[in-house]
C-alpha cells in the first residue's frame, strides 16, 4: 500500500491539531481524522438549548503555550484569550468571600481580612512558587530522557534538562524536587493559616484528579497549572466565544499550512506492516495509507482498542492495562435567565468573570474526596464554574447567560448502581442545591440544564473512564513514566506510531504541550529518515 499521506493524525482534539499544524507547516502531507462532526475533542463549544452555547468539555484553557499561539499565528484565525481579574472568586458559608487577583498586592489586601500573617506571606510565597513553576515549565517543554534503556541521544536530553534546571537557580530547583511529592495541604499548611485561602489554592491541586488535597503529589498538580508570574497560582484564561474557538483557530492554522481535516471519520484500526504503522482503517471500511500515524487518543484507547495486540509485547500491554484513569469529574451546564446573585457579593461585578470556586477549606475538599473513594458521589462537591457569556454575549440571548460547572467528585465506578437517568438528574439537583447555598436565585434562574457524567465524557469525547487528563496525574504516571516507563518520548513499540495527546508528557490541561513536543520528535525522525 503506497503512502497517501506523510502523517495521519487520529483525533482533532487540541493536541492533535497542534501536532498536525506543525507537521504541515514543515511541509508534510497531513490528514486529521475526527470521529465527531466538529473539531476540538473536549475543547468544543456546543448548543445547550436554543440560543444558548456552552463549553461542554474544557471550559478554560489554562496555560496555552505562548510559542504555539505565536508560531501558528492563532489570533489571525480569531483566537482571543481573556484573562479575567480577579482570576478566582471563592464564596464562603459565613457570608464572606475571597478573591485572588492577578496583582499579588491586591490579593494580599483581600487576604488581610482573613489573616494578617497570611497577607504578609502571600507575596513571598507566590514569588517563590513562580520560580518553581518556571523550572517545571522548562522540564515540560522537552521530551523526558529514557531512564530504562538510555541511548546516546538521551545524554543530550539530560544535558538540556540540567541546563534548564540550573537556569532556575539552585533554590528553585531544590524547591521543585522537595515540592513534587508533597500534598497540596502540607505545602499550604507550611505557609498559611486561613481556611479560605488554603481551600481556594488547594482546589487547584485536585482539579480533575481522583485524590484529595492531603494526597501525596497534589502539590505537583497545583504547580502544573500555575503560571510563571507571581500571583498566578490559579490562573484563569478563557476564550472569547468559547473554548471551541481555540480548536477552530488551530484547525484554521493547520489547513492554511496544507493539512486536511475530515470529521465524521472514525478510525477503527491502526494498520501495521512489518512492525511499522502503515495507515488506518476507518469504520466505513476505507483504508488510508500513511508513512506515520499519530494518535491523539489516550494510551488505553490507542493500544487496547486500535492496535492488534499481536504487534505489542506482553509486558507493554500489561503496563498499559495497569495505567490508572479513574475519572473523578462530571460537567453540569446551565442556561440562566439571569446572573447568579451571590449573597456574599451581590450583583454583577468582576468576581463573576473568572473562576467561581466552591472550595471553602481543605477539610471541605478532603471530605468530598472521602465520599468518592468509597464509590459514592460527594454529598458536598467541589465546584469550579465559569460564566463565558459575560465575555461574549453571543453565547446566550440578550440578558441571559450560560454557566459551565466542573463537578468533583463524581466517580466513574459507583459502589451502588450506575449512571442512569435518575442518578444524572440527582447530580444536577445536587449541584444546583450547592450553588444555591451561596447564590439563592440560581434555582429560579434555570431555563435548561445539561449533564455529562463520567460515562458520558467517555462516550462523547472518548475519554477513558471519563478522565479529563488521559490518565491519572500521579507521580508514578508523570515525566519519564508517562504513559509507561520506557515510552515517554511520544514514540511507541510500533515503529512510526506516535502519541501526541495528554496521555503523553507533560499531561493534562489545554496547553498544547503534548502536541508541540510530539511534533518536534516526529520531525526529528523525519529528518533522520531523509538522511538515512
Amino acid at each position: 500500500m503506497t503512502a497517501t499521506y506523510d502523517a495521519v493524525v487520529i483525533g482533532a482534539g487540541h493536541n492533535g491539531l497542534v501536532t498536525a499544524a506543525y507537521l504541515a507547516k514543515a511541509g508534510l502531507r497531513v490528514l486529521v481524522l475526527e470521529r465527531r462532526e466538529a473539531v476540538g475533542g473536549a475543547a468544543v463549544t456546543e448548543e445547550l438549548a436554543p440560543g444558548f452555547r456552552c463549553d461542554t468539555g474544557a471550559h478554560r484553557i489554562g496555560l496555552l503555550r505562548r510559542e504555539i499561539a505565536r508560531d501558528l499565528a492563532l489570533t489571525r484565525y480569531g483566537l482571543e484569550i481573556v484573562r479575567p481579574d480577579p482570576a478566582v472568586f471563592t464564596p464562603l458559608p459565613d457570608g464572606r468571600h475571597l478573591v485572588v487577583w492577578r496583582e499579588p498586592r491586591k490579593t494580599a489586601e483581600a487576604i488581610r481580612g482573613f489573616s494578617k500573617a497570611d497577607a504578609e506571606r502571600w507575596i513571598p510565597f507566590t514569588t517563590r512558587m513562580a520560580k518553581v513553576a518556571r523550572v517545571l515549565a522548562a522540564v515540560q517543554a522537552i521530551p523526558p530522557p529514557r531512564v530504562t534503556e538510555p541511548a546516546r541521544s538521551d545524554l543530550w536530553t539530560f544535558l538540556k534538562l540540567g541546563a534548564r534546571l540550573r537556569l532556575g537557580g539552585r533554590t528553585a530547583m531544590a524547591d521543585l524536587l522537595r515540592t513534587l511529592p508533597m500534598s497540596a495541604a502540607d505545602l499550604l499548611d507550611e505557609w498559611f493559616e486561613s481556611d479560605a485561602l488554603k481551600g481556594t489554592l488547594g482546589a487547584g491541586g485536585i482539579t480533575g484528579v481522583f485524590q484529595g488535597p492531603r494526597s501525596a503529589g497534589t502539590a505537583y498538580v497545583m504547580l502544573h497549572y500555575a503560571g510563571s508570574e507571581p500571583g498566578a497560582l490559579r490562573p484563569c484564561a478563557l476564550v472569547r466565544g468559547g473554548t471551541g474557538k481555540l480548536a477552530q483557530a488551530l484547525a484554521g492554522a493547520a489547513v492554511r499550512h496544507g493539512a486536511q481535516i475530515r470529521t465524521g471519520a472514525e478510525v477503527r484500526q491502526i494498520l501495521v506492516r512489518d512492525g511499522c504503522a502503515s495507515g488506518v482503517l476507518l469504520a466505513s471500511g476505507e483504508e488510508i495509507a500513511a508513512a506515520r500515524v499519530i494518535s491523539n487518543a489516550d494510551p488505553r484507547r490507542t493500544f487496547l482498542g486500535l492496535v492488534d495486540p499481536v504487534h505489542l509485547g506482553a509486558g507493554f500491554l500489561q503496563e498499559i492495562r495497569h495505567m490508572r484513569f479513574g475519572g473523578a469529574c462530571a460537567k453540569v451546564h446551565l442556561a440562566l435567565g439571569e446572573l447568579p446573585n451571590f449573597t456574599c457579593a451581590p450583583g454583577d461585578g468582576p468576581h463573576l468573570r473568572g473562576v467561581i470556586s466552591i472550595a471553602p477549606s481543605l477539610d471541605y475538599l478532603e471530605r468530598a474526596y472521602d465520599d468518592a473513594k468509597y464509590g459514592g458521589i460527594s454529598c458536598r462537591p467541589y465546584l469550579e464554574a465559569v460564566i463565558p457569556s459575560l465575555h461574549d454575549s453571543g453565547l446566550a440571548p440578550p440578558g441571559r447567560h450560560v454557566m459551565s460547572i466542573l463537578v468533583q467528585y463524581a466517580p466513574y465506578r459507583l459502589k451502588e448502581g450506575g449512571w442512569d437517568a435518575a442518578r444524572r438528574d440527582a447530580l444536577a439537583d445536587l449541584v444546583v442545591e450547592t450553588l444555591a447555598e451561596y447564590a439563592p436565585n440560581v434555582k429560579s434562574a434555570i431555563i435548561a440544564r445539561h449533564v455529562l457524567t463520567p460515562c458520558d465524557l467517555e462516550a462523547v469525547f472518548g475519554l477513558t473512564e471519563g478522565n479529563i487528563h488521559h490518565g491519572e496525574m500521579t507521580l508514578d504516571q508523570l515525566f519519564f513514566m508517562r504513559p509507561v516507563p520506557g515510552w515517554a518520548r511520544y514514540r511507541t513499540p510500533i515503529e512510526r506510531l506516535y502519541l501526541c495527546g495528554a496521555g503523553a508528557h507533560p499531561g493534562g490541561g489545554v496547553s498544547g504541550m503534548s502536541g508541540w513536543n510530539a511534533a518536534r520528535e516526529i520531525l526529528s525522525d523525519v529528518r533522520s529518515d531523509s538522511r538515512g
